[in-house]
């Protein structure tokens, strides 16, 4: 029987490479062959984390070619064998009222923290039938319930491979933030994330994007400038805070949004003061963790309206691939580093700065 090859979480921050047998694929199935799979900050945290619910294969920024497909499958999604692309990590039920409302991404069926048949790339361990429900693995099984998105000629595998931060950017900055023509905006965090909010926010018309990061963001602040970023702080080398009254003349900013993704507490508190003085939107992702001394009273005095950031939705992705697509911005600068299958440890690490230096999106690629 043909096997495939995966590179399995066992434990924190511990791989193994396993074989699963290659899977049946029904008339309402596909199965996947992965060329790239990204690797983001989630996955860094992830990976130091105890297993949730057994052993994982990770990666859920999917792109590949559609190997093998159903007659069902290809009737009802409309793609067919040799197509080029992009696998969303949601697995609907697409019979709840979150499903009926476009909103797959809150549906319990993806829901792998509380529910334990839940299904999402990246997430659901490799114990439950037919196993590959990952990007680090040779092939990913696409049930009739997979989101799948075409990716637009022109946009190789590798750059597709940005579309998930660049849909949560679209999803966060323009549908959340509401970032529009004129607006300035501080984006706290120059990963992934906070790169694709600035392409976006630029596209956007944003008249001022502002860009903090720490010393060892060096890299990835010279690749936000390249971006449209009209400004970069260090906030370990200069006040932040008076620096963005100085660019602002005063004013502050119209828009926060923070990609830190859990560093603590002082990005919501810069975001708070440096947001304007009435009527100001802060959007905030990650676990962020305790805050017993939160501000609420300075939040309300200048009527800030806060919102978290929960994934991204269709259409979302659907305006990435098409930025993708336009060429506008130089984003091959953030896809920056390419590893194998025996390398996900590496990858992982070097993404979260403790491997190899300056890396800012890896692309994990299991044929390589």
């Amino acid at each position: 029987m043909e096997k495939v090859l995966a590179a399995v979480k066992v434990g924190p921050s511990k791989i193994e490479i396993r074989e699963f047998p290659m899977p049946d694929v029904p008339a309402d199935g596909a199965l996947l062959k992965m060329e790239v799979a990204g690797i983001c900050g989630t996955d860094v945290k992830m990976y130091k984390q105890p297993l949730a619910r057994g052993p994982v294969i990770m990666g859920h920024e999917n792109i590949g070619y559609i190997a093998k497909a159903g007659r069902e499958f290809t009737q009802r999604k409309g793609f067919k064998e040799g197509d080029l692309v992009f696998v969303e990590h949601y697995v609907g039920c697409y019979k709840c009222e979150w499903c009926h409302r476009g909103e797959y991404r809150h549906c319990e069926n993806t829901d792998w923290r509380g529910n334990p048949d839940g299904i999402r790339y990246g997430y659901t361990s490799s114990d439950k039938p037919p196993h590959l429900w990952g990007g680090f693995a040779q092939y990913a099984y696409l049930p009739w319930n997979s989101v799948v998105h075409k990716v637009p000629a022109g946009v190789t595998p590798e750059l597709a491979g940005l579309v998930t931060p660049m849909a949560n950017g679209v999803e966060w900055s323009l549908f959340d933030g509401d970032v529009g023509y004129d607006d300035v905006v501080l984006i706290q965090g120059p990963g992934q994330q906070g790169l694709s909010q600035t392409v976006i926010c630029k596209q956007a018309g944003a008249s001022k994007i502002i860009v903090t990061g720490t010393s060892k963001d060096a890299a990835r602040l010279e690749v936000a400038t390249l971006l449209g970023a009209d400004h970069v702080i260090n906030v370990q080398e200069e006040d932040p805070l008076a620096r963005i009254m100085e660019l602002t003349g005063g004013r502050g900013v119209d828009v926060v949004l923070d990609c830190t993704a859990g560093a603590g507490t002082f990005p919501i508190m810069l975001g708070i003061e440096a947001l304007k003085r009435k009527g100001g939107t802060m959007v905030v992702q990650g676990e962020m963790g305790d805050f017993p001394n939160f501000p609420l009273a300075k939040m309300t005095l200048k009527w800030i309206t806060l919102k978290s950031a929960r994934g991204h939705s269709y259409r979302a992705c659907e305006l990435a691939l098409a930025q993708l697509a336009s060429h506008r911005f130089p984003l091959e600068k953030v896809t920056t580093h390419k590893f194998g299958l025996k390398d996900v440890d590496l990858a992982i690490r070097s993404v979260g700065n403790e491997g190899l230096p300056n890396v800012i999106h890896a692309s994990l690629m299991p044929w390589l």
